[in-house]
Parts: C-alpha cells; structure tokens; sequence
C-alpha cells in the first residue's frame, strides 16, 4: 500500500520506571538522528501495533512507539483485575511522555495521534508547548460530556440500532450505560462479556462500511478487557479534565502547526469537535474525507496521514 512506508523494525527499545510502581514500554525505529515523533495509541487501553511506525519515512524520522500505562507491553497490565487504576489518569500519562521525552533526549518532538490519541496529545501540547515541534490527529476527541452522550447514551444508537441493542442489553433499565459497565466490569462473574460487549460496540461503528475483521479484533479478550477497562475508567471520571477544558485551552497551541484528519461520516468522534477545536487554534488545519469513518482504513485516511508526516518531516 502506497500510502505507508515499508515494514522496519525498531533499533532501541526498553521499559521506563515512571513511579506508581508502574513501567511503560517503549521502542525507537527508523532514523536515530532524524526528526522526533511520538505516536499516541488509542483506547485508551489498545495499545501500539508495528503498523504504526510505517506512517513516518524512516530516512527523515526518529519514531517513538510508547504504550500507555496498563496497555499494551507495559506494566502491570490491566487485564490482571488485581492491578489497581487509581494511578492511571490523562495527567498519569501526560507526565510518562514528559519522562519518557526526556529519557531519549529529545528536545521537541511532534505528536501523532488518532481517536483517543488526540485527547492525550492536547493535553500534552496545551501543558508542554514548548517541547512540541508539531501535532497530527486523526478522529479528534475532546472528551466533553456531549461526546461522551452521543457514543454511550443513545446518540450514535439511532444510527447503529441493533449495535445499540447489543451494548444496551447488559444495562438494566433506567441505569446509566456508563456507570453499569463500570459496576459489571468490576463483577468477576460478568467481566469478560462487559468488556466484549464494549469493545464490539465501537467496533460496529468504526469503519464506514464494517470490516469483518476489523469486528473480530474488537471482539477478541485479549483486545476488549483493557481497552474497555482503561476506557470506562477514563470515561466515568471526565478523563480528570474540567468539562471543555482541551477546547478552552486550545489557544496556547497558536504557535504549534497542525493537521487534522477526519473522516465526514465518523460516527465515533464526529467531525464538529475537530472543525470546533480549528476555530480557536491558529495553525491548525482541517482535513475532511468526504467517504471516510472513524477507521485509519477509511477511503483517503492513510494517504492523508502519509501527507501529513511528509509535509512535516522537513520542518
């Protein structure tokens, strides 16, 4: 596919001690002198996939993969239901790239991020814009209450109804879907069908025309127990930010160039919080895929992120 880079392999890796007994994992690949990139995963909870590093031209970047807090190969892993997550929180996380940035030595890096990833890289750039160079996001997520009504409490439902009826029927009546998850993915008995029952939720909406396969990987344990356990984690509490805090605070980025990349037809992250977070960000630009969904496998997605990396990987 002409829109990513060959397959490479990373040429440094390691864990980072980041304190709260917990270890993330991370990796470095393509060029060790090149221009710094880290790539923020979604979820949360889902964790980095090689894949990843091949949205960069290795001859101009350094690419940075790091898993988040309980995800992926870092440590402890959520999906051990002992591991507490009190210590898990956007700041939590914000504060592990800061370590992690300077870990490596980097002075500015630019951030790449999709979905959730869009949500932990403003969060970062608005508290440490000095140490970034630029942002790419794909399907922005401000984490208002608004998103959180229309993808959980019956917005996006009119449109995925039988979807909806799936997610919905572990929900007594009457009890916020949100805080239900919450309640059965802490039951030992109902934990394995909450998080399946989560995670297939987004991933019937995912992509404009469902991916057979795509499907299969939401409803897999090994993918739906963090990602629905991290996220309901996340949601339940506000993601730890005031409600339109990302929105508000978006003026400080004035100086940082932007690319947003967005799908028309995104059900999961609608495009209006990008094309709201452009009315306030100077430098930002916004690009909408007029056949595209939520999925970086859309029509246009990749080769627009392709754009992006290459258009920066000079600056």
């Amino acid at each position: 596919m002409l829109s990513l880079y060959p397959p490479i392999e990373p040429h440094d890796r390691g864990m980072l001690d980041v304190g709260d007994g917990q270890r993330i994992y991370w990796e470095v690949s393509g060029n060790p002198r090149g221009k710094p990139v880290v790539v923020l995963h979604g979820g949360p909870g889902a964790g980095t996939s090689p894949v990843q590093r091949r949205h960069f031209d290795p001859a101009a970047y350094r690419i940075v993969l790091v898993d988040q807090r309980g995800a992926g190969r870092s440590w402890p892993h959520v999906s051990d239901p002992s591991v507490d997550l009190a210590a898990n929180t956007i700041w939590h996380l914000v504060e592990d790239l800061e370590r992690l940035r300077a870990h490596l030595r980097i002075s500015r890096w630019q951030l790449f991020g999709g979905s959730w990833g869009t949500t932990l890289a403003l969060a970062y750039a608005e508290r440490y814009p000095s140490q970034v160079s630029e942002l790419i996001l794909r399907g922005v997520f401000l984490l208002r209450q608004r998103e959180l009504d229309w993808l959980y409490r019956g917005g996006a439902g009119a449109l995925f109804p039988e979807a909806w009826a799936e997610f919905q029927h572990l929900v007594p009546a009457g009890e916020d879907p949100l805080a239900a998850y919450a309640r059965l993915l802490d039951d030992p008995a109902a934990r394995l069908a909450a998080a399946i029952a989560w995670s297939n939720w987004e991933g019937a909406l995912v992509s404009l025309v469902p991916n057979p396969g795509m499907v299969a990987q939401y409803a897999d344990a090994e993918f739906a127990v963090p990602f629905a356990r991290i996220g309901v984690h996340y949601f339940t509490n506000g993601g730890w930010l005031d409600e339109g805090q990302l929105l508000r605070d978006a003026p400080v980025l004035g100086g940082i160039p932007g690319r947003l990349v967005q799908g028309r037809y995104d059900v999961v992250c609608p495009v209006v919080s990008a094309w709201e977070l452009t009315r306030v960000w100077a430098g930002a630009e916004l690009v909408v895929l007029p056949q595209a969904g939520h999925a970086v496998g859309d029509p246009g997605v990749l080769e627009a992120l392709r754009a992006a990396t290459d258009g920066f990987r000079g600056c």
